[in-house]
């Protein structure tokens, strides 16, 4: 019995000792496997996670840390596609708001296409200007109106002469008043030759009953107006019908735009056209069109269009910048939609927008399109997209960017995948190496640009030298140097020969740019407040630097970036130096920025 107790005892131990070592030995090791495989998987998946920056995408860390751009912290980005097409990209709800990117559904809010927008300027109505002129040659002895901007009243005295002729016409009066009994048929021609000289019965009775001859003459207004041209000064001879002042009419005034030869064909006399300007913002002016120019011209490629304006209330002024908005435009075709201006990026070649294609995610894909007319602000669209489609309208050039650092189809890179470097994917690169290729990408698509003359590209860097002027004037926060280089500008543009550009799309896209650039440079001139000139210059220079790019200028220029200009919208300009003098800043920020590109 104590033996068997014993057997049984030791065999009962030694089957727990092994069912210990069998079970127990296995669980131990499980866990400790799962819990080196956890550990493992998650180095993996910490080593896979990237970083990156919210304003400059391109900056990529495999940890987390400061952008060596901005300072601004890194967020974590996104390490899959998650089942995306292969040219669609998706962008964090974080860079969506730091790049303001807006989107907009084709047919709905800003999306007019009933409707044409013209800028013009306030011209005085010719119809009723008037020359004033004297009736009789002599020395003008007094002027009694100085000065252009004076207002004169028919009947007004505006100067004496002294008038040989009429001397010795009152003398011949006071010798035929004397006969006048006897020969009144030579006393009636007297006075009427009098009359001819534009004397009235009153002057001609007076000189007859003071029975001596007035040295000197008045000359008295003809019409009522404002003066806009002094001819002549005092001591000067004139002969009998030269002008002395020319006098217009203020109570009307012509509002004449520039329209574009392929806006020729919606335009008609008769048409409504509603006219507003800067100076009055909240008023809303009606008018008719009254005449459109027969002849184009050759150099702007333009006709003018012109609505007269009632101007009793004296609201318009001369050389006044409007804007016409003529509705009821029609479309040739039914089947074409309407977007605004900034949602398309075009190049020599190719017109592209950026379309949204998941309602509920930032997902965009870029789509190449048709332009039709440019309509004011909005191109019509001929091809490509169709009503109820979303497109981005602000920030374009963000979801552009974000495309091209991902290796996707861009407005530079038709066919997406590896850029033109040789490098891989800009995803794989880090901090400021980045930002090298990036440079380098951008060097070598601003070569696909349209081929002109020399004489055409001297013609637009007399354009290009007065925006630098501009700039410069910027960076010294000084607003009345940046009128007079913005309102240069504008000199130079009208200098600018589009005959020189023989290709029908070099001749399309400066037709567009030009304008941009007019009517930007126009703001900037007649904006003495810099924060206002600096929230032009940023469209100013968007277009300076599309003309850059597309013609040239033989010279090097820098193309310069700010994060934080236009309320942390970022905003770009151009510059002959490397060295960042930041223009929308001043010395508030002066070295605030990083150069973007290099064209040559």
């Amino acid at each position: 019995m104590n033996k068997n107790t014993i057997y049984i005892g030791v065999a009962l131990i030694v089957g727990l000792l092994g069912g210990f070592l069998i079970f127990g030995g296995n669980s131990a090791d499980k866990a400790t496997n799962n819990l080196k495989d956890n550990h493992e998987h998650s180095e993996e998946i910490a080593s896979d996670q990237m970083w990156t920056c919210s304003m400059h995408p391109q900056i990529m860390k495999n940890e987390p840390g400061d952008c060596p751009i901005c300072g601004m912290e890194l967020i974590p980005a996104d390490t899959g596609a998650d089942g995306l097409n292969a040219n669609e990209i998706k962008m964090t709800e974080n860079a969506m708001a730091l790049a303001n990117i807006q989107t907009s559904v084709v047919g709905q809010g800003q999306m007019e296409d009933n409707s044409l927008k013209l800028s013009g300027k306030i011209m005085t109505n010719e119809e009723s200007n008037a020359v004033q002129v004297t009736y009789f040659g002599g020395r003008i002895e007094k002027l009694y109106v100085n000065s252009t901007g004076e207002r004169v009243g028919a009947g007004q005295r505006l100067a004496t002469i002294y008038s040989p002729e009429l001397v010795a016409a009152q003398q011949e009066l006071l010798t035929a008043s004397s006969l006048k009994e006897s020969q009144p048929e030579l006393y009636k021609a007297v006075r009427n030759k009098l009359k001819l000289w534009k004397l009235s019965e009153k002057q001609i009775n007076a000189i007859e009953n003071a029975g001596k001859v007035q040295e000197n003459f008045p000359v008295f207004a003809t019409v009522s107006g404002t003066v806009i041209h002094k001819m002549v000064e005092e001591g000067d001879y004139v002969k009998q019908g030269q002008p002395l002042y020319k006098i217009a009419n203020f109570n009307t005034v012509w509002a004449e735009f520039d329209a574009y030869e392929n806006q020729i064909a919606l335009l008609k006399e008769g048409q409504s056209i509603k006219v507003t300007t800067n100076a009055y913002r909240n008023e809303v002016f009606d008018a008719k069109i009254s005449f459109i120019d027969p002849l184009l011209n050759s150099a702007t490629r333009t006709i003018v269009v012109r609505a007269v304006l009632n101007n009793k209330k004296d609201k318009f002024k001369p050389g006044m910048f409007v804007e016409g908005k003529v509705e009821g435009i029609q479309s040739s075709s039914k089947s074409t939609v309407t977007v605004p201006a900034t949602a398309v990026m075009w190049t020599g070649e190719r017109s592209v927008v950026y379309i949204k294609t998941k309602p509920n995610e930032s997902v965009f894909e870029m789509r190449e399109v048709l332009l039709g007319n440019a309509n004011g602000d909005s191109y019509t669209i001929l091809e490509g997209l169709e009503n109820g489609d979303e497109v981005v309208t602000n920030g374009t050039f963000t979801v552009d960017a974000a495309a091209q650092l991902q290796g996707k189809k861009s407005m530079m890179n038709a066919e997406g995948g590896k850029t033109t470097t040789g490098h891989e994917g800009h995803l794989g690169m880090q901090g400021d190496n980045a930002e090298d290729k990036m440079d380098e990408t951008n060097h070598s698509q601003m070569n696909e640009r349209i081929e002109v003359s020399n004489k055409f590209q001297n013609q637009l860097k007399q354009v290009f030298d007065d925006y630098i002027l501009l700039k410069d004037a910027l960076v010294n926060d000084n607003n009345n140097e940046a009128q007079i280089a913005a309102k240069n500008i504008g000199k130079n543009l009208a200098k600018v020969d589009m005959k020189l550009l023989k290709d029908e799309k070099a001749h399309n896209h400066w037709m567009t740019i030009q304008k941009e650039l007019r009517t930007s440079a126009n703001a900037i001139q007649n904006s003495p407040e810099i924060a206002t000139q600096r929230g032009h210059f940023k469209h100013l220079s968007a277009h300076m630097i599309s003309s850059v790019k597309l013609f040239g200028i033989n010279q090097k220029v820098f193309s310069e970036f700010c994060p934080m200009a236009d309320n942390n919208k970022g905003a770009y300009w151009l510059s002959i130096e490397k060295e960042i003098r930041n223009p929308y800043y001043g010395e508030a920020m002066l070295t605030c920025g990083e150069v973007k590109a290099e064209f040559n």
